[in-house]
């Protein structure tokens, strides 16, 4: 990434209209904004958390941020003026780590939804495609997606190809859960992939196998690639109209900037189809993902990183979006819920003991190995800083979080100093030993606040397989907070809806909607969670920090770009719960308005 060296030019510049203004009481022609906000809630998210009135806006940037009386200078003959009535203005927000081609190409597909499904009921809408879609018969994949796999009903019943084997098709199937870690096939896909008993697991995967060994149906992390592969990729165009659905389902939502957890050369493709034809409405960074594969050739695989960050990673961040290629990702486990429990833990996963009923004991499984080797991944993340790239690392469980943080610390004696802006993205599980040295190392924790409550994947797949100890502290952005971590936020889009106030509302009160029931009512485990100011800065100037976009985005001040929202409501100030149903009223990026809701007043 590139930085504007007239930053701060600009910015002095800014101040010193500012002092004119205030001395002269008129402000020279020039001076005028091109759109003024008044009459708000400015919450700035700046040092000291200020709340202003009005903001004034001239080519993309900031140039005002105060009280009615000093927005008086930047108004011309030209200037269009927003009468907020009160509501509130803030930054826009920055989602740090989600999955926008396959977040946009979801909206289009077969999906699941996420909802909470029986054998039967799962059946009937994946048999639903099916029947919408018979001129496909017989050969065309049915890819469904967003199965939320931890959530059948009732907890613990097996899934194998035999659910989708009995459907009226011929054609093969494949769904995905929602989490990006298992697939469910049916017979024809298994054949077509050519699995069978004698198919080896591939590293960092796991292919379900009954008592004979054959393949269940079940595929886990890089198993599912053995049918994915079979999959006919999508056309250019494809990818184009996934961008497109993913960009709209993001400013409606009011983020103004992402991160690509797990870019591919797709997905920078379609992304910069899209900022080509002036259609890219928030800001774009992409991580590019390197597989365990090809951390054991790291001289080959820092050369194809290389060569794809120089090809697309140009932006020399102007008001304007564009697109950024400055981190790698690494997948270090898979996730801690069963049935997968594919988290590398520190001490085993707990199971049921005999007789029925006697409270459950430790047993042999800790999960897989981390799939970086500690030496591969200590030179990996060498290498990739060297490269000028930075490490955004997937760990779910405390022994893959351990071994991230002592990868970095690795980097940090290698490059006293240097700012890398290190990050673990989730962190569900963290050794209590470890909290202090997210602060210590500068690591960023990117969370996913709408998984801090009660629910199938953390109660009934997660609680008792973790024991009370570790339960005690999972997902511990409470606990993280306290020890200094600077904690940002990710969405993970698609594993979950795009919902970023639900998951702000649930980062609060670490509780559910009331309509999951009782089953899922009350707060998760012992940690405070967050306030809503930490909430808030997590999704704005946390995040743009992770990003390098710090100095330019994440508060509302003078000289960063005019990216903000206008809300309907007040997050500061309305009764917790009532975040998860904010609207985003206006969403502006680099002082341009991507989108405006119908009921929001015109300048």
């Amino acid at each position: 990434m590139k930085f504007d060296s007239t930053i701060g030019a600009r910015a002095a510049f800014a101040m010193t209209v500012l002092f004119a203004a205030a001395v002269y009481g008129a402000p020279a022609p020039q001076s005028s904004a091109d759109l003024v906000y008044r009459n708000g809630y400015v919450y700035t998210v700046d040092a000291r958390d200020s709340v202003q009135q009005a903001v004034a806006v001239r080519d993309g940037r900031i140039v005002y941020v105060g009280d009615e009386a000093g927005l008086k200078a930047f108004v011309g003959d030209r200037t269009r003026t927003i009468d907020l009535q009160g509501r509130m203005l803030m930054p826009g927000l920055v989602d740090g780590h989600m999955h926008p081609l396959q977040g946009g190409a979801s909206l289009i597909k077969c999906n699941l939804n996420y909802e909470q499904l029986s054998v039967g009921a799962m059946q009937a809408k994946v048999q639903a495609c099916l029947d919408a879609t018979r001129t496909q018969e017989p050969d065309r994949w049915l890819e469904v997606v967003n199965w939320f796999q931890e959530g059948m009903t009732p907890a613990g019943v097996v899934t194998t190809k035999s659910i989708l084997d009995v459907l009226k098709t011929r054609r093969p199937i494949i769904v995905e859960s929602s989490f990006g870690h298992s697939s469910l096939v049916n017979s024809r896909a298994i054949e077509i992939a050519g699995l069978g008993a004698r198919t080896a697991d591939p590293l960092s995967g796991k292919i379900g196998r009954d008592a004979a060994g054959n393949p269940t149906g079940l595929l886990d992390d890089a198993a599912q690639d053995l049918v994915q592969d079979k999959l006919p990729k999508p056309t250019p165009d494809d990818d184009l109209k996934s961008a497109r659905a993913a960009l709209d389902a993001m400013r409606r939502q009011g983020i103004t900037t992402f991160l690509d957890a797990m870019a591919l050369p797709p997905a920078l493709e379609a992304f910069t189809r899209v900022e080509d034809e002036g259609g890219l409405t928030a800001r774009a960074h992409f991580a590019l993902l390197i597989t365990p594969p090809e951390g054991r050739h790291p001289l080959a695989t820092m050369a194809k990183v290389s060569a794809l960050a120089k090809r697309y990673g140009g932006d020399t961040m102007q008001p304007k979006p564009g697109v950024t290629v400055r981190n790698v990702k690494l997948f270090l486990d898979g996730v801690i819920s069963a049935p997968a429990l594919s988290g590398a833990m520190l001490e085993p996963y707990f199971g049921p003991t005999a007789p029925a009923g006697a409270p459950w004991a430790p047993t042999r499984n800790r999960g897989p190995d981390v799939y970086f080797p500690a030496p591969v991944l200590r030179k990996l993340l060498i290498d990739v800083v060297g490269a000028g790239l930075e490490p955004h690392m997937h760990a779910d469980g405390d022994r893959a979080v351990r071994e991230g943080l002592d990868a970095i610390q690795a980097l940090r004696a290698a490059y006293p100093g240097k700012d890398v802006r290190a990050a673990i993205a989730h962190d569900e599980i963290v050794d209590p030993a470890d909290f202090a040295r997210y602060q210590r190392l500068n690591v960023i924790p990117v969370l996913s606040f709408q998984w801090e409550k009660p629910a199938s994947d953390t109660v009934d797949n997660a609680r008792d397989y973790l024991g009370p100890a570790r339960f005690k502290y999972m997902e511990p952005a409470g606990v993280l907070a306290a020890a200094g971590a600077r904690i940002a936020y990710g969405s993970d889009w698609p594993v979950d809806p795009l919902d970023e106030w639900f998951a702000l509302k649930v980062g609060v009160t670490r509780a559910n909607r009331p309509q999951a029931g009782p089953a899922y009512a009350g707060r998760l485990s012992e940690d405070p969670g967050l306030s809503r100011q930490a909430v808030l800065r997590a999704i704005t100037m946390n995040s743009s920090y992770e990003l390098h976009q710090d100095t330019l985005t994440g508060s509302i001040e003078v000289g960063k770009f005019a990216d903000f929202i206008v809300l309907d409501r007040n997050v500061l100030t309305i009764p917790a719960e009532e975040i998860a149903d904010v609207k985003v009223l206006q969403t502006v990026v680099g002082g341009a308005v991507v989108y405006q809701a119908e009921n929001f007043a015109a300048p």
